[in-house]
């Protein structure tokens, strides 16, 4: 999951993003407060942390503008704490709201939270088969890191499969039978051939991961 951090104390900003990514998630965060909501629709983040107080315009009003593009979660981050305050993030559209100095566990309670909240509807369509990999049923997409790796269209026929049967032997026959669907055919070799090179592309791609395992003599699975 990417998190964008709009936040005008880079030292802060700078301090959240290391957290973040202590934590598993992607982070970055903003130099420049002109057009926040351009800035996210740039970036597509999975969730915002939001400072109130802003140059040029305050947190409450780019909250507004990001409601005009999306529902992604916003979580406010202030150390404004009065009820005021706490009302307008939500009129705002934010979901939740998080004084400074915040107690880091209890950012991160509340970031996974709000990401549970947000995406567990979709997670039939995603398969988080590894630490930072995802394959996107939707969209036939395997990401690394919120990186896709490029597949060719037998690769990703295989991974899909694979990724549908998580935690399941697929034997090779399956596999064929399933490329032979789309009107490709291949022989064994072939398959032996595809599956290496997508092992390899996987590896290249996420430092190393092995995914893609062999179950001798009866197929290949992911866990």
């Amino acid at each position: 999951m990417k998190l964008l951090i709009v936040e005008d104390d880079l030292v802060l900003a700078q301090e959240i993003c290391h957290l973040c990514g202590k934590w598993g998630f992607e982070a970055e965060y903003l130099e420049e407060f002109e057009a926040v909501d351009r800035e996210w629709e740039r970036r597509q983040a999975d969730l915002v942390l939001m400072d109130v107080n802003l140059p040029s315009c305050d947190g409450f009003h780019w909250c507004r503008k990001i409601r005009e593009l999306s529902n992604i979660p916003v979580l406010f981050l202030s150390s404004r704490d009065q009820n005021s305050d706490k009302v307008m993030a939500m009129v705002s559209g934010g979901d939740d709201y998080v004084e400074k100095p915040f107690d880091p566990e209890l950012l991160l309670v509340k970031i996974r939270a709000l990401l549970r909240r947000a995406y567990e509807y979709t997670q039939n369509e995603r398969e988080y088969i590894g630490n930072d990999l995802i394959y996107d049923r939707s969209q036939g997409i395997l990401f690394y890191q919120g990186t896709p790796i490029e597949m060719t269209k037998s690769e990703n026929k295989i991974m899909g499969l694979l990724a549908d049967r998580k935690g399941q032997v697929v034997d090779r026959e399956s596999l064929m039978q399933h490329l032979w669907s789309t009107d490709e055919f291949v022989t064994d070799a072939s398959l032996t051939v595809l599956v290496s090179r997508l092992r390899a592309k996987i590896s290249a791609a996420a430092e190393g991961m092995e995914v893609i395992r062999t179950k001798k003599g009866k197929g290949y699975y992911v866990e």
